[in-house]
């Protein structure tokens, strides 16, 4: 990955200043690289964007122009709140250019961030599509509240490519609509079944509590931090019995996962039951465990180690164009991988040594 390149993708973006007054003191390439550049060094908030820039001016200047030298923290805080989020987001994900695998699988999911509610608009509710295998964030919707993620979903998939992927979801998005729209697309799905397809979820739990034992199977077990789950995952794709069959696309198979855990001397079950259009047991209970992907390396990192809900940029676009700039810079730090460093490690790192920041930032994509 080069610096021309991020710069040509970011000419792209659409200028949020008036142009034509002739008042505009700094470039918007050098805004939104320090703003990045900040992230990826641990920093919040745009007064962090001002300190780095200023306490990195000399090296800045070895990629960047600075005709007027670094904004203030008001200029970051304006550009962030005008720029357009999804524009922004095509940008920085064309510059990565990360390639993914042709099977892999995509988790659906959203997140609220908790702190970005003002008096003018609730906490914005943001729906990812992130690849398990490579940990990208191939694009992101906004919608008003966790309900809306529904109508979201679609609108998600026809903006990026999933094309002989694997979709996977939570009960949510158990919807006819949500499923033609993967099929269209070229993709296969793993999606949850709850109570809001009622009928559908109650005649796959019976089947299995019934005739469990006689269908296909294979299990896991995973050990750490004091506790076991093993977990027995079962596919049934004889669906003739089935009167719903003819109403979800490609509808395959009806899946079932039960999960033991053994923790502190306790012992705990559950079973899920999923609607997939896959046939191969193997695939299937492979996209079940990559599912939780998208909570434990993109969720748990935005809040844990990015502390995204407790940012207080609330106005207009600022908290969605932060949100972009986490989900980017996490990236970077995963194709990096500097030996047994963590995240955490390597933002402090690149906090302390331009070196490392450099390396982050234009780390080789092969």
């Amino acid at each position: 990955m080069e610096i021309k390149t991020l710069k040509e993708e970011i000419k792209n973006i659409t200028e949020p200043r008036r142009t034509s007054h002739g008042n505009i003191r700094h470039k918007l390439e050098d805004i939104i690289i320090i703003g990045l550049c900040t992230t990826i060094c641990g920093g919040e908030d745009y007064a962090d964007m001002e300190a780095l820039g200023l306490e990195r001016e000399e090296w800045l200047r070895g990629f960047l122009e600075l005709p007027n030298g670094i904004p203030d923290s008001d200029t970051f805080r304006r550009i962030f709140e005008r720029l357009n989020p999804v524009e922004l987001s095509k940008c920085l994900l064309n510059w990565l250019d990360v390639e993914r695998e042709k099977r892999s699988v995509i988790a659906v999911d959203g997140k609220t961030i908790r702190g970005s509610g003002n008096a003018e608009h609730g906490a914005y509710h943001v729906v990812s599509a992130f690849v398990a295998e490579n940990q990208i964030a191939l694009g992101e919707i906004t919608v008003p509240e966790k309900t809306n993620e529904i109508t979201a979903v679609p609108e998600l998939l026809e903006l990026i490519d999933v094309k002989d992927a694997i979709i996977t979801a939570d009960a949510m998005s158990c919807q006819k609509k949500i499923v033609e729209k993967i099929c269209e697309k070229g993709a296969d799905y793993v999606i949850g079944l709850k109570g809001n397809q009622s009928a559908l979820h109650d005649d796959a739990a019976l089947y299995f509590e019934t005739f469990g034992e006689t269908t296909e199977q294979t299990g896991t077990i995973d050990k750490g931090h004091g506790r076991i789950e093993k977990r027995e995952y079962r596919l049934l794709t004889e669906l003739s019995w089935l009167e719903q069959r003819q109403d979800w696309k490609k509808l395959m198979a009806l899946g079932a996962v039960k999960s033991v855990v053994y923790e502190k001397e306790e012992e705990r079950t559950c079973t899920r039951y999923f609607i997939t259009s896959l046939t191969d047991i193997g695939e299937f209970a492979k996209a079940v465990r990559k599912h939780w992907s998208i909570e434990n390396q993109l969720h748990w990192c935005l809040d844990v180690i990015f502390r995204e809900d407790a940012s207080r940029a609330r106005k207009d676009n600022s908290p969605l164009n932060l949100n972009v700039l986490r989900k980017n810079a996490l990236t970077l730090l995963n194709q990096a991988k500097y030996g047994r460093w963590s995240k955490k490690k390597m933002m402090f790192k690149a906090a302390l040594n331009p070196q490392v920041l450099l390396d982050i930032l234009f780390f080789p994509k092969k």
